[in-house]
């Protein structure tokens, strides 16, 4: 790959950016990002090869570095979501229930025998995407917290069970390179946990400021790359890596240095990378071949918010079970688990973000439904 497509990867994705200016549109920066992809892509110009080896290694990198970031801004830390985690499960019990009737139909209505995947994909959340959204909505009390653990509880469990649907017939081994990692991030965990007990984090810290070296960068991404490599050897996905690490760093409460390196690299560069490279990878001419994988796009969209308005048995008010159905890491993960394997139908990719984005679309709008109630018209003020 030549810095020059490197230039033009870079500059297509800060349609990311571009899009996500107007507040009021709610766009995900995702969205630009993989819009641009689209337009130099396989369903564009053509002007990048996804399939290159090296495009794909920084893809790998972001995508790992993305969900490392998404697993961080789950607040297992936080003791009011924490006391609210049996309501959350419960309303995540439910959902998972409705998810697995609403996939296992559209998988024989469609005939693509991936009721499975439907079923994750729509019994997921995306706390990237929704709880930066929720201080708009001035959401307070148990069901807010209820919302939040629920969408954790979502999320961690789709991104585990999602390689493992993708690929059946790799279960197996699947599940034992999922246990592998889940024992190792522990083990790290327990590491750090007692490091932090002792005076060693604390003096690290202040040597690796003083001397500018970013140690804790570097130990994170030492800690990714190996995981990755478990997951790798395993047939799995960087995804897992990522995100258990991500869990790991929010678990012992990442560091605000940390935190902005992360981000800042991420967000940056490799995010935005990724994003582009899936955008680029997908082809969009599939659906004028199959213009049912439209209709599934949609038909999935819509299953998601149907199945997630069944939280209300578990007492999440309507609007915050609408809310909770935006989703897009998942999703976005199918899609690239899907390529990687080469197990989703032709056009099928498009239409699971398709689908991701109908969710969007009508998390953004209950989201704005709360925040317009907590704010009456005409008053700048909280109610």
């Amino acid at each position: 790959m030549s810095f020059a497509l490197l230039a033009l990867v870079v500059l297509v994705g800060l349609l990311g950016p571009v899009l996500s200016a107007r507040a009021s549109w709610r766009v995900p920066v995702v969205v630009g990002e993989l819009l641009g992809g689209l337009l130099i892509g396989v369903s564009g110009l053509r002007l990048v090869d996804p399939a290159a080896s090296d495009f794909r290694l920084l893809a790998d990198i972001g995508f790992g570095l993305t969900m490392m970031v998404v697993g961080s801004r789950i607040p297992v830390r936080d003791a009011v979501v924490r006391s609210a985690a049996v309501r959350g499960l419960l309303g995540a019990l439910v959902v998972g229930v409705a998810s697995a009737v609403l996939g296992a139909g559209l998988g024989v209505l469609f005939g693509t025998g991936h009721g499975a995947v439907y079923a994750v994909l729509i019994a997921s959340s995306s706390g990237a995407l929704v709880l930066p959204m929720l201080p708009s909505a001035r959401l307070k009390g148990s069901s807010s917290a209820q919302l939040v653990a629920q969408i954790a509880i979502a999320d961690i469990a789709c991104i585990v069970l999602l390689p493992l649907v993708i690929a059946p017939d790799r279960a197996l081994p699947a599940a034992l390179g999922a246990l592998a990692i889940a024992v190792a991030a522990i083990l790290l965990l327990l590491v750090l946990l007692r490091i932090g007990r002792t005076d060693l984090r604390r003096r690290l810290h202040a040597y690796s400021e003083r001397r500018r070296f970013a140690l804790e960068l570097r130990f994170s991404l030492l800690a990714l790359f190996a995981l990755a490599a478990i997951a790798q050897f395993a047939g799995l996905s960087i995804m897992l890596a990522g995100f258990a690490l991500g869990l790991v760093l929010s678990a012992i409460g990442e560091p605000h240095r940390l935190a902005r390196q992360l981000f800042g690299i991420t967000e940056g560069f490799f995010g935005p990378l990724f994003f582009v490279w899936l955008g680029a990878s997908l082809d969009l001419r599939a659906f004028v071949g199959h213009p049912l994988m439209i209709l599934l796009g949609v038909a999935l969209g819509l299953a998601a918010v149907a199945a997630h308005l069944a939280a209300r048995a578990a007492g999440l008010p309507w609007l915050q079970s609408v809310a909770a159905a935006g989703q897009l890491g998942v999703p976005v993960a199918a899609v690239a688990l899907g390529i990687q394997t080469g197990t989703l139908l032709p056009g099928e990719g498009s239409a699971i973000l398709l689908g991701a984005l109908v969710t969007v679309g009508t998390s953004a709008a209950a989201i704005g439904a709360l925040g317009r109630r907590a704010v009456p018209v005409g008053d700048g003020k909280p109610a």
